[in-house]
């Protein structure tokens, strides 16, 4: 069988991260995260870093060519040989046509799943996100709350709002979303390769992983 690429499409806060989470252990396939990538570049404090933390502060996307050779980089390896679940990624068109130019160069045929959500209800989900800044696990007011309020369940630190999950910051990406990425709807609807829409607004994540096992035929 052909190995796959599993991309998640859809706005920030959709779930696709929850997603590729379970379908990574359902298909035991790596699961790329280009936020992941990217605040890990930051973590490092070179001169790159900097750049990009500047930019996702300011709720601004990072260029095409930065986040294009991450991913490349990153599919190139041995574990991605079966293959992959990228999250966040392609976000613009020019990201796409890159992608879809390493996927036949590399024999992966490409799988889409886009997740709908309404914009109202990722303001409410992202916002209410916080995160343990020593083991990195997040947590949802709403929805996976920490058994301490404001404290980690592994850790006990102090939970902390990301830079990017601020609600001015989520509002900059959702337009930045609208402005540049929603166009790749069209894309990948006319590319002739595997495209499929689900409703993620409501649900369990168990219950979205179900429909999108049930149109991946992983039932």
């Amino acid at each position: 069988m052909q190995p796959k690429a599993l991309i998640l499409f859809g706005p920030p806060g959709s779930g696709k991260g929850t997603q590729a989470k379970l379908l990574r252990e359902r298909l035991q396939v790596p699961h790329i995260s280009t936020g992941d990538m990217l605040r890990e570049r930051i973590a490092s404090g070179d001169h790159l870093g900097v750049q990009v933390q500047e930019l996702m502060q300011a709720g601004r996307l990072v260029p095409d060519e930065i986040v294009n050779q991450l991913v490349a980089d990153r599919t190139s390896q041995a574990d991605c040989a079966t293959g992959f679940i990228l999250d966040g990624y392609p976000r613009t068109l020019q990201q796409a046509e890159v992608l879809a130019v390493q996927l036949r160069q590399q024999g992966f045929k490409p799988v889409v799943i886009h997740l709908k959500v309404d914009y109202t209800k990722i303001i409410a989900r992202i916002a209410g996100r916080r995160q343990c800044p020593v083991c990195g696990a997040l947590y949802s007011l709403t929805s996976n709350p920490p058994q301490r309020p404001d404290h980690c369940d592994l850790e006990g630190a102090r939970l902390v709002i990301r830079d990017d999950d601020k609600e001015f910051v989520i509002r900059e990406r959702l337009e930045a979303y609208d402005r540049q990425t929603r166009p790749l709807l069209d894309y990948f609807a006319a590319s002739g390769d595997p495209f499929h829409e689900l409703d993620g607004s409501d649900g369990t994540p168990q219950e979205v992983l179900a429909s999108v096992c049930s149109v991946l035929n992983l039932e």
